[in-house]
């Protein structure tokens, strides 16, 4: 297995992504490619201690860099040379079985659409993190790719969702959820009931496990394991998570530090403190998977620490060995030949 990285991605490049990647080759059963300037990688490796190149770790050259500035739907096209460009030349020609990047997240969507490809019959490809919930994780798709979507778009999203939470979540029958204002089948815009009126058909013909509109407060009790909306929304309820995450950890600690009893109540509780705070860790991920392309491409958090870095790494091994791009298609053509016996 071998892994694909942009060294030059990310607003803590190329430091920590160098260290993640030799943390990663050093735990995981995984070589990984580095691809960015030479020069500025092998200054990282030696003062991170290392004479040469820990085994495992490979550098591919690239002079040039995508940054937040540059016009996300050309950047790849205009900067050949770039660091995210050759990562995902490589990708598309066989060189890597996934690619993990913590640069532009527009230029990233846009490069692996164009270079490495959609699934065949996959109208979009879609941000799929996975939200930490009381039944084990729940698939939010999409969170950011598409902002404006029509309601067969979010139709083929849900399908999306249901494979990754079978291959990747390991759930027999997922249930699928649609994020709306209310539990009412009568809920949201025209988009959310149209959207509903083709899912409940999915679901009473047995192609989905649908269990209707889910409010975003439910999201955590496990009400479901994939939770379709469209790009906008999902990020939304993704920024407000994260937000909220931040603003609990500050609050408690403040609360723990306040007095000498706190401090010690702090220590009693501190193990399940620590569980707690881990299952909220965006680090503990690493990032979120463009679900929909060919080969995995990982969007690893902007500000992307070593730590992140190994666990999107950990993330691109386990979407490469669950054939993800295989898995899509197989459902799409057993769609497509449901469609054709009615």
């Amino acid at each position: 297995m071998k892994i694909i990285v942009d060294a030059m991605g990310g607003d803590n490049a190329p430091m920590e992504i160098v260290k993640g990647a030799i943390m990663a080759v050093q735990e995981l059963p995984t070589e990984i490619l580095l691809v960015g300037n030479t020069e500025a990688i092998l200054r990282c490796v030696q003062e991170l201690g290392h004479q040469n190149l820990p085994k495992g770790l490979e550098i591919a050259n690239a002079s040039d860099v995508v940054t937040m500035e540059d016009d996300p739907a050309r950047a790849v096209r205009d900067k050949k040379d770039s660091s995210m460009s050759v990562m995902l030349y490589k990708l598309r020609d066989g060189e890597g079985d996934a690619a993990v990047s913590a640069g532009s997240t527009g230029a990233l969507l846009s490069g692996a659409t164009l270079v490495v490809k959609r699934v065949r019959g996959i109208r979009r490809a879609a941000l799929a993190p996975i939200l930490p919930s009381k039944s084990g994780g729940c698939v939010l798709i999409d969170c950011g790719a598409n902002a404006e979507c029509s309601p067969d778009y979010l139709q083929q999203f849900a399908y999306m969702g249901d494979v990754l939470a079978r291959k990747y979540l390991g759930k027999g029958e997922p249930r699928v959820g649609l994020l709306n204002i209310g539990a009412e089948d009568t809920k949201g815009t025209s988009l959310q009931k149209e959207t509903f009126a083709l899912l409940q058909e999915d679901g009473e013909a047995g192609r989905l496990n649908f269990v209707g509109n889910v409010e975003a407060r439910d999201v955590f009790s496990g009400v479901c394991d994939v939770l379709v909306t469209d790009g906008f929304s999902g990020n939304v309820l993704l920024k407000g998570i994260e937000g909220t995450a931040l603003y609990m950890s500050d609050g408690l600690k403040q609360v723990f530090m306040r007095s000498a009893l706190s401090k010690l109540s702090a220590l009693l509780v501190k193990d399940g403190l620590r569980e707690f705070k881990k299952s909220m860790d965006y680090t503990e991920v690493g990032g979120t998977v463009f679900l929909g392309i060919n080969k995995p491409v990982i969007k690893a958090h902007g500000s992307c620490s070593a730590k992140a870095l190994c666990s999107a790494v950990r993330q691109a091994v386990k979407l490469a060995s669950a054939d993800m791009a295989g898995e899509l298609a197989a459902m799409l053509e057993a769609r497509g030949a449901e469609a054709d016996r009615v």
